[in-house]
């Protein structure tokens, strides 16, 4: 067969799984920006404050989140690097001292994913030859290149896509004046929400409806609880 006829056969395939790194800390980002933002101001309008102090909330909220999610992520993804590069370690060790005992380790999962003992015996001999901790890290560690922990990535994305999340509601209280703020700003996060759920459902390859369904219906609990709580407050100052 030439190797037009190789070349002809081959199919392009378009897989998600490459952003997830960045893609779960965006997301997460700015549903928490539009959402922790927007119902902080929610609950202070609701307390009868003025248009300034809601306005000076919602930045206060956005710089003070946008730099809380950066932190964490890095810190918490950081940690998850560290472990990675400490399971790593210990591999490369064991490989070093027991080279048959960790094939014969990886011929047995090959043969609990399906293959019969032969060909599994023979395709762990090859990748051991090949790259032998690459593949235990693979296929023992469920470590790869796709998967594996980012902390510079996560903090940046979570922390610029907070700030974008969390100037939409800003924008909001400026364009509508503070007797409709009330009403307009819960309505247009509503909005903001389903067309996160929905971008990212569809970046991801997943459901756009059942993606903005489920971003939406917990927004306006979150909202709706901390209005009350404003309300409640701000009545009985």
């Amino acid at each position: 067969m030439s190797p037009h006829a190789h070349k002809s056969n081959r199919h392009a395939e378009d897989h998600r799984t490459s952003r997830i790194g960045w893609l779960r800390a965006a997301v997460l980002g700015a549903n928490d920006g539009i959402l922790s933002t927007g119902s902080l101001m929610m609950g202070i309008a609701a307390a009868n404050a003025s248009q300034s102090s809601i306005l000076l909330t919602g930045i206060a909220g956005l710089v003070a989140g946008a730099m809380s999610m950066a932190a964490g992520e890095y810190v918490s993804v950081h940690s998850q690097a560290d472990t990675e590069r400490a399971d790593l370690t210990r591999e490369s060790l064991e490989l070093h001292a027991n080279p048959a005992a960790e094939q014969r380790e990886l011929s047995a999962i090959y043969v609990g994913r399906g293959l019969d003992r032969a060909l599994a015996d023979q395709v762990a001999e090859q990748l051991m030859v090949h790259d032998a901790l690459g593949a235990h890290a693979r296929d023992e560690l469920g470590i790869s290149e796709t998967m594996s922990a980012r902390p510079l990535q996560a903090a940046l994305a979570s922390a610029a896509s907070f700030a974008v999340g969390a100037a939409l509601p800003l924008l909001v209280a400026v364009v509508s004046p503070t007797p409709l703020l009330m009403t307009a700003l819960p309505l247009t996060l509503l909005v903001f929400l389903a067309l996160l759920g929905a971008i990212a459902a569809r970046a991801g390859g997943a459901s756009v409806l059942a993606g903005a369904w489920r971003v939406t219906v917990w927004g306006t609990l979150a909202m709706a609880i901390t209005a009350g709580v404003g309300k409640l407050f701000g009545a009985s100052l």
